[in-house]
Order: C-alpha cells, then sequence, then structure tokens
C-alpha cells in the first residue's frame, strides 16, 4: 500500500535568458497545481538589437525579480512562512542573468530556513508537460528551444539520457536567425511560423541536413545559409519573397525534425515497454505546424502524444517550481553541505556522462570554439 505524501508548496525562480519569471506550485498526490504564475517579458528592450543582449537581460532580471516574486505569492496567497523549499534555475543560460535567480533563491531559502534546490533549466523543460496531468515515465522528449535542441529519455526524476543533440545550431535559434537575415522582427521564431502560412514551401529548393543518417543529431546551420544565399540571389525581398523563404524553411526544419524522430523512437524502444509516450517541451513547442507533424508521426507509430500548454513551452518559472518539488519530495534538495548546493553556472547537462562520452561539439583546427 503506497503512503500518501504532504503537499509540497515551492517557490520557482527562472532568469535564465529573457523572461523574468516566478511562480509557485503546490505538489500533492493528485499531481502539480500552478497557484501563481508571472513571467515579464524583455521582448521591447532587446527589439532593437534583433537578439538578447545579455548585459540588458541581467539588468532587467534584478529590476523585475522582486516584484514578480511578490505578484506569484499574492496570486497563491501564500506567504513566505508557506514555502517548503526555493527553486531557483542555477544553469545553463547567460551566467550574469542565471545568477540574479540563484543569489536570491539562496537569500530566501537562507531567511525562512528551507532547503535551496539549484535547477537545471533543461530539467525544468522536461518536466513542464506534467504541470497539467501526471504523465508516467518513461517518455521520449524532444527539447527544442532557441538555445537547445535534443531528444532525451526521461526515464525518472534526476534520470535523463540523451539520444542525440545538434551539432550546431538549436532549432530555435535557426528560426530566430532566419527571422534576422529576413529583416523580420523579434522574437524571430513567431514571425517566421505567422509568414510561412502564407508562403509556397516549394518555390526554393532548401537542404534538409542529415535526412537519411544514422541517429538522431541535428545540424541546422546549413539549412540556415541555404535561406541566406537565396535570399541574396533575389536581392530585394518583397513580402512574398520572405513568405517563401520562411514557408520552405520552416518545411525543411520539419522534415529534417520527423526524419531525427523516427530514428530516436528506433534508439527509445528499449526503454518504454508497452506504451510509448512522445512530448515535445521548450519555445519551439509553441510553433503549431511543429505540433501538427509531430502529434501526426506519433499517431503513425503508436505513440501518446504530449506538449505543455504554450504559456510553459517558452521560459517560465511554474516549471522550476515543479522539477524542485519533484525534488524535494524525491529527496533531492542539492548537497548535504546546506542551502548553497548547486553554483550557478553557463553550461550544464541534462545528461553528463553523455556529454563527456559523445561530445556533440568538436574542438576545430584553432580549438573550442568560445
Amino acid at each position: 500500500m503506497r503512503q500518501e505524501q504532504s503537499p509540497v508548496t515551492v517557490l520557482g525562480l527562472e532568469t535564465s535568458c529573457d523572461e523574468t519569471a516566478a511562480a509557485v506550485v503546490r505538489l500533492d498526490e493528485r499531481g502539480a497545481a500552478v497557484l501563481g504564475d508571472v513571467v515579464l517579458g524583455q521582448a521591447e528592450r532587446h527589439a532593437p538589437y534583433k537578439g538578447v543582449v545579455p548585459e540588458i537581460a541581467a539588468r532587467a532580471h534584478v529590476e523585475g525579480l522582486d516584484g514578480a516574486i511578490a505578484a506569484a505569492m499574492a496570486q497563491a496567497g501564500v506567504g513566505f512562512e508557506d514555502l517548503d523549499a526555493v527553486a531557483a534555475t542555477a544553469g545553463p543560460g547567460l551566467i550574469g542573468g542565471v545568477m540574479v535567480g540563484h543569489v536570491t533563491g539562496k537569500a530566501i531559502a537562507l531567511a525562512r530556513g528551507v532547503p535551496l534546490i539549484g535547477i537545471n533549466h533543461l530539467e525544468g523543460h522536461a518536466l513542464s508537460p506534467r504541470l497539467t496531468a501526471p504523465l508516467a515515465f518513461p517518455y521520449l522528449l524532444l527539447l527544442a528551444s532557441g538555445g537547445h535542441c535534443q531528444f532525451v529519455a526521461v526515464l525518472g526524476i534526476g534520470d535523463y539520457r540523451r539520444l542525440g543533440s545538434t551539432i550546431d545550431d538549436a532549432l530555435g535559434e535557426a528560426f530566430d536567425k532566419t527571422a534576422k537575415l529576413l529583416g523580420l522582427g523579434f522574437p524571430g521564431g513567431p514571425e517566421v511560423e505567422r509568414l510561412a502560412a502564407r508562403g509556397d514551401p516549394t518555390r526554393f529548393d532548401l537542404p534538409r541536413p542529415l535526412v537519411g543518417r544514422e541517429g538522431c543529431d541535428f545540424s541546422f546551420a546549413g539549412l540556415k545559409t541555404a535561406v541566406l544565399r537565396a535570399a541574396e540571389a533575389l536581392g530585394e525581398l518583397n513580402e512574398q519573397d520572405r513568405a517563401d523563404l520562411c514557408a520552405g524553411f520552416q518545411a525543411a526544419a520539419l522534415e529534417v525534425v520527423a526524419d531525427r524522430t523516427r530514428n530516436a523512437m528506433r534508439l527509445f524502444a528499449p526503454y518504454w515497454g508497452a506504451q510509448g509516450r512522445l512530448v515535445v517541451a521548450g519555445g519551439v513547442a509553441a510553433n503549431q505546424a511543429l505540433r501538427r507533424a509531430l502529434e501526426a508521426l506519433a499517431a503513425e507509430a503508436g505513440y501518446a502524444f504530449h506538449a505543455p500548454p504554450l504559456r510553459w513551452c517558452t521560459d517560465n518559472a511554474a516549471m522550476i517550481a515543479l522539477a524542485g518539488a519533484e525534488r524535494f519530495r524525491s529527496g533531492f534538495t542539492d548537497t548535504p553541505e546546506g542551502y548553497f548546493g548547486a553554483p550557478a553556472r553557463a553550461r550544464w547537462p541534462l545528461d553528463q556522462d553523455a556529454a563527456i562520452l559523445r561530445p556533440t561539439h568538436q574542438a576545430g583546427r584553432k580549438g573550442v570554439k568560445a
């Protein structure tokens, strides 16, 4: 007979890139309940630069995080005395921003005498579908965002196996860079998706990198460069040119994803037993064309398909709070040394063994790229 566990209430903080976020999540036997959830975007600050400027992002986190925490806790109707733990993103991400949230989390945890749980941002995304309903382990995760693109076998809390990753650009990065070279707005991914809906995906002959190859690694740098060359050949672009280039790029990217996902399913087969589950998470999971393609592919393969609601695809603190609550209940509260546990870091592989044994980025003739 399973012993019931007491509910766990966790404050989560997320500052790894350009969203300042705070959330309160309560986890009990029925699953997770998001009691308060606040995200402060920074798109207007970064729009003039067509990309995220780390220094601007870090300063915005300093200015906004205290207010976000107060608002999230007011929504939740809880005080600091009601918290069982504080969870803060400890990496990977822009180190200046990561440090803002991490240090704030330390201060709250130390003042209240509760554990601080340093969360890997990627683990937050990996667990985000469990915010809305209990999702049994194991499942195959496609994590696709601006900084990451990888397949992970999610076997349990803290138990992850990387099956494949990008060898150059992440999928979200390729979307954003395509938007930038076509002179579209920021953030670029939604702009590419919007224009692609009214473009001709067959007008340009664009490559499908790694399609037909073994494994489930990704490569998008060549596709992005092909879009640049096609745009340069046209000279001055009109609105239809941009729409057709966006449609061609998105169609090629989705074909790559579909091919890589089929291979990942074969690699994942030994883990899942009787019921396969395919999950997509991360900022690019908000792309509706990608969701439709993966849902159809899952149905074809006999997999159940899951994706978090759109508001929890992009960076948010609800997923960080949930990861903290799940770790707290599993006995993971960082190190025995006390509150300061996992340090803030710019890089933090979800599967450390795979990162060491099968690094996806190799040093060139002049050494490792900065």
